[in-house]
């Protein structure tokens, strides 16, 4: 079965438009003039429930204007959505009972309130049965570790905090459908971990149909099975994360913090899937294609000429994943 599907989906917003001088900004001011301006552009896509999926794109792509109108927040200007067997934007209510929503920047929880407060008001709001509430509210508190911060007013959790009781809280009414949306940002390494694990769980255990947005490879790498990349409102790939994690996220980014003040030598190397980015004093940061070789390795050929005080390896930055598909895709077309 679906747990969404969408045919034609497109978004249009009429937009002033800006003049430069501040003749025509005053002008404009008083006869403003508008323009259409395209935010989603005729998506096709359907997901299946319990399915895990990454949906992907630079700034301004239309992500967030997708799922605001997946959710009902907008109505859309073309197309059709159908999100478990409700259309969003009329019967927005309805599907609010079946989805949860966690958005990295905006919080769910009240500010001033402790968790304990949030987690009772939410389940008056989802009318939820007593018993079943008390034993999902225990099983969360167990699951997330919140035992610590369960009565500590919401402005005085740390962000990692926080955000392991805004999941646990979009969690609580055992939505069909979970929409995140940068869920782990500005997180440390840690505990984005542990958010990870816990959401791969719950969709294991309970068949959750995961939606997720985000600028981290990482995210994208241990909890979804699909892609999906948008560009100018579009989807230009559909695929699996697998081909995606051999073909863009095989690249690794190492970066070594040495008491070496000459690295001409190391500078000058690039071996078999490694690749020189960047050299100064005391720092060295290399590229490494772990389909073609192995990390361990090239550690072991750099510590074996210098002094190592530091090392630290990660995704490359989403930014760069983006420009890769789309230099493959261009390269597809263009050979096509």
């Amino acid at each position: 079965m679906l747990a969404l599907r969408t045919e034609g989906l497109s978004k249009t917003f009429r937009v002033k438009r800006k003049k430069p001088g501040f003749r025509e900004s005053v002008k404009s001011l008083l006869r403003p003039e508008w323009i259409e301006k395209e935010a989603v552009a005729g998506i096709d896509l359907t997901v299946e429930r319990g399915e895990t999926l990454a949906f992907l794109g630079p700034n301004g792509a239309g992500k967030s204007t997708t799922i605001k109108m997946l959710t009902g927040i907008l109505h859309p200007t073309g197309g059709l959505a159908e999100v478990l067997g409700f259309t969003p934007w009329k019967e927005r209510e309805k599907l609010a009972y079946r989805i949860g929503t966690v958005f990295g920047q905006k919080s769910q929880l009240w500010y001033h309130l402790p968790p304990a407060d949030t987690f009772e008001l939410m389940s008056r709001i989802y009318e939820l049965d007593r018993q079943d509430y008390a034993k999902r509210r225990d099983d969360l508190i167990g699951r997330f570790e919140l035992e610590r911060h369960w009565s500590t007013p919401v402005r005085k959790l740390s962000l990692g905090e926080r955000m392991r009781c805004e999941i646990a809280a979009a969690f609580l009414h055992r939505p069909q459908l979970l929409f995140l949306d940068e869920p782990t940002i500005g997180l440390d390494v840690v505990i984005k971990q542990r958010i990870r694990e816990l959401i791969t769980e719950l969709n294991r255990e309970e068949g959750t149909t995961v939606f997720l947005t985000s600028h981290d490879p990482g995210d994208i790498e241990l909890l979804c099975r699909r892609a999906v990349v948008i560009h100018h409102g579009g989807i230009i790939v559909d695929e699996p994360v697998e081909r995606l994690k051999r073909e863009v996220l095989a690249y690794k980014t190492i970066t070594l913090q040495t008491d070496e003040t000459d690295q001409t030598e190391i500078a000058d190397w690039n071996g078999p899937g490694v690749r020189v980015l960047a050299v100064s004093p005391g720092m060295l940061r290399l590229a490494v294609d772990v389909g073609v070789t192995a990390i361990e390795p090239v550690l072991a050929s750099i510590v074996g000429r210098m002094r190592i005080r530091d090392v630290t390896i990660e995704n490359p930055p989403m930014e760069e994943v983006i420009k890769h598909i789309y230099a493959r895709e261009a390269g597809r077309r263009e050979g096509a």
